[in-house]
């Protein structure tokens, strides 16, 4: 029997025209040499998607067919571009931090700081607005004394954070005075990172020239016979946009000028008026607050039955020398408000509230 080698008929291609009906299916699981830089996931890749493979990592989102390119691979800041769809748009990349107390409005994460604490960031991707508020002035004691100042106002949109830890410092407010003549106490800065609002003035006792402390926003002067209190200067730290204003200027008698606030001055204290004038107003914020509002100044309402009014963001009110029930108040805790000036001999000026300090950013 005789055998045959064959050696060089074997089929290397067939035509497309032969092929005809259904292939068998072909399993795909022995095959090698594919291209390792390229990950495929039903989900889109984030900042915090670490590519072992580095710029040019390829990625493959299987529920959408879009491709995206590592462009710069940088450990938790990580930047993807999609090129699957020739747009260049980066998919979302949120910012992911810890700190203060958290809340969630629509798609924004807020972080609350009521006490000094730390903001740490370990993954960025949207920029941050955050606000620093610092503790009011406290109000001055004696007969219609002055009302604190609000704490510095500043309000910082935008801004991009690093991988890092941001150092919180929230000022307390300053006290109010408890003896007559005394003038009240400069509130505390507050600080965020390299940003820093300064402490609201303080308020003026009752003595004759006595004026309102400097500050954030400045205190309010007494209200005296003779030479009455000048109004304390409000953006101690010199900032544009300001960080709050003056405080109001002490009538002749009877009536103290209002601390300032961080929208507008504290109001004057009137010559022959009754009642003190009013805490300058503060500002609302991102988050639908008002804060920084300056205290009332101290009264002697007695013909009208009124006394003056702290201004909206927590600013306390006057107090009255004619109705022992009407003493000054302090500002609202964690709004920067000032304190109140007293309007008796024998009551005390009311307490700065304390600063505060939000940070808010999109997280989906």
């Amino acid at each position: 029997m005789t055998q045959t080698k064959v050696t060089s008929n074997l089929i290397t291609s067939v035509d497309a025209s032969k092929l005809t009906g259904t292939l068998p299916a072909i399993s795909g699981a022995s095959l090698t040499g594919l291209p390792s830089d390229i990950t495929k996931s039903s989900s889109e890749p984030t900042g915090t998607t670490n590519p072992s493979g580095g710029v040019g990592t390829v990625w493959l989102r299987t529920t959408t067919g879009e491709m995206y390119c590592c462009t710069d691979a940088t450990t938790n800041a990580n930047v993807w571009t999609n090129i699957g769809d020739g747009s260049g748009i980066q998919p979302f990349l949120p910012t992911t931090a810890t700190g203060g107390t958290i809340t969630t409005s629509g798609s924004y994460r807020y972080h609350t700081f009521t006490a000094s604490g730390t903001f740490a960031v370990s993954a960025v991707g949207q920029v941050i607005d955050y606000m620093v508020v610092a503790g009011g002035g406290g109000g001055g004691a004696g007969y219609y004394a002055g009302g604190g100042g609000a704490g510095g106002y500043r309000a910082i949109a935008s801004f991009s954070p690093s991988i890092t830890s941001y150092t919180v410092t929230i000022g307390g407010g300053g006290a109010g005075a408890t003896s007559n003549h005394q003038n009240g106490t400069v509130g505390q800065d507050s600080v965020f990172g390299s940003t820093t609002s300064s402490g609201g003035g303080y308020g003026s006792g009752y003595s004759s020239g006595n004026g309102g402390g400097s500050g954030g926003s400045g205190g309010g002067g007494a209200g005296v016979s003779g030479s009455a209190g000048a109004s304390g200067a409000g953006n101690a730290g010199s900032h544009s946009p300001v960080e709050g204003y003056a405080g109001g200027s002490g009538g002749n008698a009877f009536s103290a000028g209002g601390g300032g606030g961080a929208s507008g001055v504290g109001a004057n204290g009137t010559s022959g008026a009754t009642v003190g004038g009013s805490g300058g107003h503060g500002l609302q914020w991102l988050d639908g607050t008002i804060y920084a509002g300056g205290g009332g100044g101290g009264s002697y309402s007695g013909f009208t039955g009124g006394r003056s009014t702290g201004g909206d963001g927590g600013g306390g009110q006057g107090g009255d020398y004619t109705a022992a029930t009407q003493a000054a108040t302090g500002g609202t805790v964690n709004t920067g408000g000032g304190g109140g000036g007293n309007g008796t001999s024998s009551g005390n000026g009311g307490a700065g509230g304390s600063g505060v300090v939000i940070v808010r950013y999109e997280f989906q």
